[in-house]
């Protein structure tokens, strides 16, 4: 596979020739002292010369000493935002003089969109290809996902440093994107230069590619580049061992960890919802004040609610002993069985963004080397 140079000089042509084909990009900006995705307009929307500060319940932008156009790692959003939207209306029943109009279609303008995700880093990645089993496997594919998904053009990033709370490398899912992607990109700044390194994915990426200033790369900036990933992988402080993961959670189903975990754990599901990979959702149906429309509404909604497993006489999970433990074996063990993948990507948010600091490595390791919590 051929790769090619792209001179940061030059990169606001990539938008240039994305808006030509019609697509509407989003991609990373600071929005709310974090790092979030949303429209772009131009380069400059993107967080040049910003990274971040993460640690266990610890998440912090600063500047960096360059101009990196992709110098952080991940913030609390994630791609799924776009094609599992946290709330989705699946139609609409208005009342006429003899009763309902037929069901209206909504969204259906958004899911005409053509859209170019820049910025896509390795476990993102991997997440969106997860996120495909869950929405598009089976006899029954999620239509507003099918419709959306198909119209995306993926702009991929590698890895060249790593936050602490990053773990992706264990998980075989980075940090350097090897499938799914249109576009891959590795950003190189040296004292005298800034560029990219590119590597074409798909047919679409590289009539997106040929339209560019570019050139073929030479060994020394492979090389480098190679170099700087490869940097990134070794940064990571954290690290989990799957081999025979799935069937040793299986078999510690009442391991002591469950319960001294469940007693910092505050059940308030933000695990899940910057988790990349989680799916749960509810279904509401909503009625204005004049009864003349009544909308029903996908939401997304966590393992970690009491209301989430109510049926009929009560909820299954009524401890956050059991909720939690649902979670986590999930992701690393009946996730195996349903979809043939662990459903964690090494990302780290969760990690981030528990506010008492829950790190899922160390309690995976709890339990693998048979200890309590302290």
């Amino acid at each position: 596979m051929k790769t090619f140079v792209l001179e940061r000089q030059g990169f606001n042509a990539l938008f240039d020739a994305l808006k030509r084909r019609g697509y509407s990009i989003l991609g990373p900006t600071v929005q709310d002292s974090a790092i979030g995705y949303g429209p772009l307009s131009s380069v400059d929307d993107l967080p040049i010369g910003w990274t971040e500060e993460q640690s266990n319940a610890h998440y912090r932008l600063k500047r960096r000493d360059d101009s990196a156009l992709f110098g952080y790692t991940v913030g609390p959003k994630s791609w799924k935002q776009f094609l599992f939207p946290p709330i989705h209306p699946l139609y609409t029943r208005q009342r006429t003089g003899k009763g309902f109009a037929p069901p209206g279609k909504n969204g259906s303008a958004e899911e005409e969109r053509k859209l170019a995700f820049i910025g896509v880093r390795s476990c993102e990645l991997s997440a969106l290809l997860i996120q495909d089993q869950v929405f598009l496997g089976g006899p029954y594919a999620d239509t507003y996902y099918r419709t959306t998904r198909a119209n995306v053009f993926v702009v991929a990033v590698n890895c060249t440093h790593a936050a602490s709370t990053c773990f992706c490398a264990s998980m075989e899912t980075g940090p350097r994107a090897t499938r799914g992607y249109d576009l891959a990109l590795t950003e190189i700044i040296t004292r005298k230069r800034h560029y990219f390194l590119a590597e074409v994915g798909s047919d679409r990426g590289m009539n997106v590619l040929k339209s560019l200033p570019n050139e073929e790369a030479s060994a020394d900036e492979i090389k480098e580049a190679k170099e700087q990933i490869e940097q990134a992988s070794r940064q990571m402080g954290r690290s989990v061992t799957t081999a025979g993961l799935k069937d040793l959670l299986y078999q510690n189903s009442e391991h002591p960890r469950w319960e001294r975990t469940a007693q910092r754990c505050l059940s308030c599901a933000n695990c899940t919802m910057v988790c990349p990979t989680c799916f749960c959702s509810t279904v509401e149906d909503v009625t204005d004040l004049a009864g003349a429309n009544a909308t029903r509404v996908r939401k997304w909604d966590s393992c970690f609610t009491l209301e989430f497993s109510y049926i009929h006489g009560g909820s299954v999970r009524t401890s956050t002993r059991a909720r939690y433990r649902q979670w986590l074996t999930h992701k690393f063990a009946s996730w195996v069985d349903q979809f043939g993948t662990f459903g964690c990507v090494g990302c780290g948010r969760c990690i981030t963004w528990c506010p008492v600091g829950i790190d899922v490595t160390e309690e995976v390791r709890a339990i693998q080397d048979g200890q309590s919590a302290e």
